[in-house]
């Protein structure tokens, strides 16, 4: 009797708000103590005054004064109580959590009441240690953030756990939301984990270990690199010098080659001039000479020298022949051959190939009349999403306007030459980008093909596949940001990602009759999952 007796005393002098002993009780309209700086500090952060206990409600702030009385008792109990200081405190989080009674200069938290959702130091602690009432209570170590714990529609304690939808939820909830829903209490969720802790941390450590050694790999490769680099470096730079030397040395003695042919042909053509003109004089003497003859009587001497005198020279030089050897023009041929091969070897190294058709990097905008309905571009034309809550109705129809599905064309049309755009996929879990003719189809349901019109590269359900393919493919290598390459000429529209400058798509032998647009279409939004957008990003410039 007297122990109950002693456990009721206690309570009335303990203050509701800070479960502690009364500093400086006062008295509210109602008839409840608190103390003066609780209760105040309850009502600064309310809208209206009422009482924490019976939440009578106030028309106006009440004058508080300390109730003596109470007061002198408080300090009567307080001389009465051994708080105990001696017991070692818990070893503090990293972060330490502060007590939130402490009303000046705020001591360390030693436990977190979740049903107080307060943290106490060790002196506010003791009422949960002694008083009845309080035992009760859940204690953990300190923790910060004890309203999150909380369920923020019922304002009541996350007590459950929904396996389903794996989130806390509180017995409310539970009725409201998740009913046929497998839930189970935190207590019994923790258990289960808990057994997978062990198996856990094996694979973190396993994970641990193989970054360990990645580091090592990568620290070996980047401390090696520079040597190989320079090494590559100079070895490369022979290679050039040897081919330099070899081709100026090839170029001297082509030179020097057509220099003497064309000496050679020069000395020959002058012979042949020389000879020429004195068959000319010859022929033209035999003319005078025949024309005498002819005034001549003496039959005997007219046949005698008409023979003589018909007769063309011993030798002729009207066969000689002075055509340009045509090997030359063949060598020439060969020559332009090799350059394109050394073109397209160095193409083949990713950052020579990737500045170079950088250089032809183009400025695209986005044009809203071709936009899908439910598409939304940024006001400086580079960024496109598709938002699912975007009625139809909204948007006015025009004849560019695609009206099947979320795709947008650029505003510039290509006719000729080569272009180059990059667009960023980051985030995404499907789209399609590329160009298409002008031609193609906005208003009816037709497959995305080259047959249609369609030059394009794509990713759904993880993988990767461009209009010409048969099938779709795992791509290896992370893809943030794509690069579309086309030659119009050629005939050939080339993807490649901008980061690793590695080619992963090619569309070969196409025949291009008409302007081509640049092409994108960022997909459903999937409940958010796809909801990043596609953009059209600046091309860096390489020197």
């Amino acid at each position: 009797m007297s122990s109950a007796s002693c456990r009721l005393s206690e309570e009335r002098f303990l203050c509701s708000i800070c479960l502690d002993v009364f500093t400086d009780p006062v008295l509210i309209p109602c008839g409840h103590n608190f103390c003066s700086t609780c209760i105040n500090t309850y009502w600064d952060n309310r809208d209206i005054c009422q009482c924490p206990m019976c939440n009578e409600k106030f028309s106006t702030r009440p004058e508080l004064r300390v109730n003596t009385f109470i007061s002198e008792l408080a300090d009567e109990f307080k001389k009465l109580v051994q708080v105990k200081t001696s017991t070692p405190g818990p070893q503090l989080s990293a972060v330490d959590v502060l007590c939130d009674i402490c009303s000046e200069i705020k001591d360390k938290a030693v436990k977190s009441c979740l049903t107080c959702l307060t943290s106490f130091c060790e002196s506010h602690l003791e009422p949960h240690q002694r008083v009845a009432g309080l035992k009760g209570h859940t204690l953990l170590e300190p923790v910060k953030n004890l309203d999150d714990r909380m369920c923020k529609t019922h304002n009541k304690m996350t007590e459950l756990y929904c396996l389903k939808e794996q989130a806390f939820i509180c017995v409310l909830c539970f009725i409201a939301h998740h009913k046929g829903h497998n839930a189970v209490p935190l207590e019994e969720q923790y258990e289960k984990v808990a057994t997978t802790k062990d198996e856990a941390q094996a694979n973190i450590h396993k994970l641990i270990q193989t970054r360990i050694e990645k580091i090592a790999e990568v620290e070996k490769v980047l401390h090696v690199s520079p040597v190989d680099s320079e090494k590559e470096k100079q070895a490369a730079v022979q290679v050039f010098t040897e081919l330099i030397q070899s081709i100026q040395a090839s170029q001297a003695e082509l030179v020097e080659a057509i220099e003497q042919r064309h000496s050679a042909i020069k000395q020959k053509g002058e012979e042949f001039l020389k000879e020429l003109r004195r068959e000319v004089t010859e022929l033209q003497s035999r003319s005078s000479q025949l024309e005498h003859l002819s005034q001549s009587e003496d039959h005997y001497h007219f046949l005698q020298s008409f023979q003589t005198l018909s007769k063309p020279p011993h030798k002729s030089c009207t066969d000689t022949d002075l055509c340009p050897d045509l090997s030359f023009q063949a060598t020439r041929g060969h020559l332009t051959r090799l350059k394109q091969r050394v073109d397209e070897i160095m193409e083949e190294i990713p950052e020579i190939r990737m500045k170079r058709m950088r250089e032809h990097a183009v400025d695209l905008t986005l044009d809203p009349d071709t936009a899908f309905y439910s598409l939304v571009i940024s006001e400086d034309g580079k960024q496109v999403t598709e938002e699912d809550n975007i009625e139809e109705d909204e948007v006015i129809d025009n004849p560019k306007r695609f009206v099947i599905c979320c795709e947008v064309l650029a505003k510039e049309g290509f006719t000729t030459g080569k272009f180059y755009f990059e667009v960023q996929v980051k985030g995404k879990i499907s789209w399609i980008i590329g160009v298409v003719r002008e031609s193609v189809d906005r208003k009816t349901n037709t497959s995305a093909s080259v047959e249609n019109g369609y030059y394009t590269f794509s990713l759904y359900e993880g993988k990767y596949q461009t209009t010409a393919d048969s099938k779709p493919e795992i791509l290896k290598e992370e893809l943030q940001k794509l690069g579309v390459f086309v030659d119009y000429t050629k005939g050939e529209v080339s993807f490649y990602n901008a980061d690793s400058k590695s080619r992963i798509g090619c569309i070969t032998g196409c025949c291009f009759t008409e302007k081509l647009y640049p092409y994108f279409c960022p997909q459903w939004n999937y409940n958010e999952r796809n909801s990043a957008p596609l953009i059209i990003t600046p091309v860096p410039q390489t020197h």
